[in-house]
């Protein structure tokens, strides 16, 4: 059974009248009875009694008028949601994200979408490093990653949304923690904590390139799982921590400090930015439709800015 054989059949239904039928599906009246003669012979029974004077309903045929009235109704809904879908208007964005820094983005985002294209649906995961994000894009498990990476792989685009830089997590009772910035080489013979840098931390990665820069090794005297272990484990006097200044934004413990780390060293290394990453050319237009979301929110970048 076809969609046109549901619409002349409620076309009849309502007029009683092929004549008048006909005129509104702006078709011949022949076509039209061939139209309903193909739907009774796929239904095997008669949808109207008629003769030259009158046209009614059988039970059959009253009976079908609801089922096709729904026919039609699902009919328009599958093409509405299509073209949402192919405008960008509806559909799944799967976006992976990883730092307190991303939260906001993503905050945003929910809320924006969710306001002004209530059919698009957010698929948020969060992640405590930025690689198994990426990796995620790579394996189209996600659609748009938030995070930190030195290079991109091929095929992968992004923009930095957010600038970010290095702090030294120090005790408050430090000799350095009134210091407006630090160099390296102040704290290069101090003890560290740090994330796992076999789990892809880019902190660890920037302290041990530091490390190397100035030919000091790191002493390392413990990891952590996450990021507010190491700064408890920092207030607890255990070692100092290199972090993001943007988690020192959002930090709550009164016994430790952020001291900015001394451009002098940062522009040695590569940066921190915060970068929305997807594959080239983006999947989907609601994939496209949340990129240009996430281009609003973006920051100013700075200069050296690394992949875009």
């Amino acid at each position: 059974m076809e969609i046109r054989q549901f619409e002349a059949f409620l076309a009849v239904a309502e007029h009683l009248h092929f004549g008048k039928a006909a005129d509104q599906l702006f078709m011949a009246q022949a076509p039209l009875s061939r139209t309903i003669k193909s739907l009774e012979d796929e239904l095997g029974a008669r949808l109207f009694d008629r003769n030259t004077r009158t046209v009614v309903l059988t039970d059959v045929g009253a009976a079908l008028i609801e089922p096709a009235r729904e026919v039609l109704a699902a009919s328009r809904r599958a093409m509405d949601t299509a073209s949402a879908v192919a405008s960008g208007e509806a559909g799944v964005v799967r976006v992976e994200f990883s730092g307190v820094a991303a939260h906001p983005f993503v905050a945003a985002l929910a809320r924006d979408m969710r306001a002004e294209h209530s059919a698009i649906r957010l698929e948020l995961s969060s992640q405590s490093i930025s690689r198994p994000a990426m990796q995620k894009v790579l394996d189209d498990e996600a659609d748009i990653a938030l995070g930190r990476w030195d290079q991109l792989p091929p095929g992968v685009s992004a923009r930095v949304l957010m600038p970010d830089s290095l702090a030294v997590v120090l005790p408050r009772t430090h000799r350095l923690a009134s210091s407006g910035t630090v160099t390296f080489s102040q704290v290069a013979g101090e003890s560290f904590v740090s994330l796992p840098y076999a789990r892809g931390s880019v902190t660890t990665d920037r302290l041990w390139r530091l490390g190397y820069a100035h030919g000091t090794p790191i002493d390392n005297v413990q990891f952590a799982p996450d990021t507010q272990s190491c700064i408890a484990l920092v207030s607890a006097g255990v070692g100092c921590h290199l972090a993001l200044s943007s988690v020192g934004l959002r930090n709550d413990n009164p016994e430790v400090v952020f001291v900015p780390l001394s451009p002098i060293d940062t522009d040695r290394i590569p940066d921190v930015h915060l970068r929305a990453a997807w594959r080239e050319p983006a999947t989907s237009p609601v994939v496209e439709t949340a990129l240009d979301y996430l281009a609003r929110y973006a920051r100013p970048t700075v200069r050296g800015s690394g992949p875009t």
